[in-house]
């Protein structure tokens, strides 16, 4: 596991903590820094980095709190507040 790779994690422990504390522009950060550095070392963001934050606002989300899951025809469609929508397909 290179440097890049650990620190992404790490930083994504610390915006679902910061999350869960209500502290969403730290969070926030944590995630567009995990972003920034997945891109400069051109590595995959981690299932549930992608998953669970929103693409528009860089938001990390916590269902029930700042976001709304539902079920549709098949897929998982996660609503954050800011309004923006992503879809996750399910057998």
């Amino acid at each position: 596991m290179t440097v890049a790779e650990e620190r992404i994690e790490r930083l994504t422990a610390l915006a679902e903590a910061a999350a869960r504390d209500g502290e969403y522009g730290r969070s926030r950060e944590y995630v567009r820094l995990a972003r920034r550095i997945a891109e400069r070392n051109r590595l995959r963001l981690p299932r549930d980095l992608v998953r669970f934050t929103c693409d528009a606002c860089n938001t990390y989300l916590i269902p029930g709190r700042n976001a709304r899951v539902r079920l549709q025809d098949g897929h998982v469609v996660v609503t954050c507040d800011c309004g923006a929508q992503a879809r996750y397909p399910y057998h």
